[in-house]
C-alpha cells in the first residue's frame, strides 16, 4: 500500500511540474506576430544579402569544381578570382 501512494503522489508532482513548465513555455513564446517581425529583422532575408550569398556560392562552387579537375594545389592560390598559378608562382606575380 505504501508503495502504490509514493508511485502515486510521485506520478502527481511529476505531473504538477511538467503542467508549470507547459505554462511557463506558453508564457515566454513570442505570438505570430513577433516571430513574423522576427524573421523579417533577421539578416540575410533583403535581396541584397540573398544575391551576395548566392554569389558566394557560385565562388566557392566554381572554386571547388575547379579543384576536381586539376592536380595543382589551389589552397596556395593568392588571387581566386583568377585560374592557375599555385604555390610562389602567385606571389611572384602580385610582388
Amino acid at each position: 500500500m505504501g508503495f502504490l501512494r509514493k508511485a502515486l503522489i510521485s506520478v502527481a508532482v511529476l505531473g504538477a511540474w511538467a503542467g508549470v513548465g507547459s505554462a511557463l513555455f506558453v508564457l515566454v513564446t513570442p505570438g505570430e506576430e513577433r516571430v513574423q517581425a522576427m524573421l523579417k529583422e533577421m539578416p540575410g532575408q533583403d535581396l541584397r544579402s540573398r544575391e551576395e550569398a548566392a554569389r558566394t556560392k557560385q565562388l566557392v562552387m566554381a572554386a571547388l569544381q575547379e579543384a576536381a579537375a586539376t592536380q595543382e594545389n589551389v589552397t596556395w592560390r593568392k588571387n581566386w578570382l583568377s585560374g592557375g598559378g599555385g604555390g610562389n608562382a602567385g606571389a611572384a606575380r602580385s610582388a
